[in-house]
């Protein structure tokens, strides 16, 4: 078996269960201060997203070009504007190449305020996606009537200089390797098969490969920023969102309007720290969902709390050690049976999906988390992946943290996550050998953000996140120091588009009239 590797959040576009008689079906559910937001400015030009002068006078002298360039947004996608945008590769030598960034537009329904950029998360998430096929069910009609969504590829993510590595084919292929990394041998023919795959991403990546950090990535956010023509950024970021949108506060800290963070990232934790988190509240959620299901007609697993997951562990370890075959003829490892079996955790709408892909797999059919994986992993049934999510999540994080790549590291922390997570911790441990023999070091070191703007953020975090612990968002909050916290009492990854009526009118009253919910306000 070979790990899962600290897991990214997927894309906001989580998924719901749809059973049919015999099969799963997968359907994407989405679910007043004058400095906040634009009113309607005469010199706005929608048609070319040309900035206005004031906001290109702003702008870094050597960046002015970028500020000042004219965007044609072009219809697309039936009811969106689609447009590129010029960045520099090198932020350290912009006159040098350029990359563009692809973004899309869904024009608002009213009398607008400015527009509001979107990051559903990863990193390696696809906002151009999330707004094209979430704009409109996950963020409410009040919101949709005042903004433009505006959803962007980051750099190295889909549409926008892509990391690129294998084919769908090879794609494949490494999936169904199993490996046991505590065996010397099994590790050291991993990181032989991770090198060749390294290889290829440096070869048909190119120079991108060396400037996706997440540093990079904010300051396209502000360049983006003064092409749709807002003088100060309106945010909604989700998962490492709030990592980008975090970091883009304390860059440009005078150019924050309305900024939204869910589902929040700590960024002075670092990726050993982060994974440990995750690994402690994936094994809450575990026992939550087991709890829950043990209650329900059907339920695969039988009597306490403590036996029923233990059953799961001993079903996890049984294909870990033994890989199934699922009904395509594909061979599900244990690490591709976990990476199904988490994906219901960020929704849990989603848990009668999980128990019914539980209960195949305890009758020896793991076709149902080979499914779930495959969602995860953006692959199509006909075998085609949709997105490089992956790839960019590996080449962002290898830049974003300093990572534990030697061998008795690595082995120690995995001693620390099974403790964590007697359930998954082993699947979570050896994430640094993505970027052991990475070609590019880490350009950050992690740190308490600093945040000194007068416009005040608000950060939203969940009691029962798998994948950011509601820790961390009351570390965000804290570090900010001119935020807001609100804390949903609920289950699954972040809180707005899924959650109560209570988040909804929090998050909707901000970006709208600019008034900020009080600190600590639990729903």
């Amino acid at each position: 078996m070979k790990p899962a590797r600290r897991l990214p959040a997927p894309p906001r576009s989580v998924v719901t269960a749809v059973r049919t008689a015999g099969a799963m079906a997968l359907v994407l559910l989405l679910a007043s201060c004058s400095f906040f937001g634009q009113p309607k400015d005469p010199k706005r030009d929608d048609s070319t997203g040309q900035a206005d002068p004031a906001i290109v006078d702003a702008a870094p002298a050597e960046l002015r070009s970028f500020y000042e360039q004219r965007v044609s947004w072009k219809s697309c996608e039936e009811q969106f504007q689609c447009a590129t945008v010029k960045v520099p590769l090198d932020y350290n030598q912009p006159e040098g190449d350029s990359i563009e960034i692809a973004a899309l537009r869904l024009p608002a329904k009213g009398n607008k305020k400015g527009s509001l950029l979107v990051n559903p998360g990863g990193p390696g998430g696809s906002g151009y996606d999330f707004v094209k096929n979430s704009g409109t069910t996950n963020i409410s009609d009040r919101v949709r009537s005042n903004y433009d969504l505006v959803g962007f590829d980051p750099r190295g993510v889909k549409r926008s200089a892509p990391v690129t590595c294998l084919t769908d084919q090879e794609r494949d292929a490494v999936a169904q390797q199993n490996y046991n990394l505590d065996l010397d041998a099994d590790l050291q023919a991993y990181l032989e098969a991770n090198k060749a795959t390294i290889a290829k991403c440096v070869e048909k990546t190119g120079p991108v490969l060396a400037h996706i950090d997440t540093v990079s990535a904010a300051k396209d956010l502000d360049i983006l920023r003064a092409v749709v023509n807002d003088r100060k950024l309106n945010y909604l970021g989700y998962s490492y969102g709030t990592f980008l949108g975090s970091t883009y506060a304390s860059l440009f800290p005078d150019n924050v309007g309305r900024v939204v963070l869910d589902g929040a990232l700590d960024p002075s934790l670092s990726n050993e720290e982060l994974t440990r988190g995750q690994a402690r509240a994936f094994e809450k959620a575990i026992r939550t969902y087991v709890s829950s299901c043990l209650q329900q007609q059907g339920c695969p697993v039988t009597g306490t709390v403590d036996t029923a997951v233990q059953q799961i562990r001993d079903l996890i370890q049984s294909v870990a050690a033994n890989p199934r075959q699922a009904k395509d003829g594909r061979v599900v490892t244990g690490s591709t049976f976990v990476s199904g079996f988490i994906l219901p955790f960020y929704n849990d709408d989603n848990w009668p999906l999980l128990t019914k892909a539980l209960d195949d797999a305890m009758k020896g059919d793991a076709s149902g988390m080979q499914q779930l994986a495959d969602f995860g992993a953006d692959r199509s049934p006909d075998g085609t992946y949709t997105s490089n999510s992956g790839f960019a999540f590996t080449a962002i994080n290898c830049l974003d943290y300093p990572m534990v790549t030697d061998t008795e590291g690595m082995r120690a922390e995995e001693q620390l996550l099974k403790q964590d997570s007697p359930t998954l911790g082993y699947f979570f441990a050896y994430g640094g050998t993505n970027c052991k023999d990475w070609p590019y070091r880490n350009v950050r070191t992690p740190a308490p953000v600093e945040y000194p703007g007068s416009a005040p953020i608000v950060v939203i975090g969940t009691t029962g996140d798998p994948a950011t612990p509601v820790e961390w968002a009351e570390a965000l909050r804290k570090q900010l120091g001119n935020a807001s916290l609100v804390t949903w009492k609920g289950e699954g990854h972040t809180a707005y588009g899924r959650s109560n009526s209570c988040v909804e009118d929090a998050v909707d009253l901000y970006l709208i009239d600019g008034k900020s919910p009080v600190d600590n306000t639990v729903c």
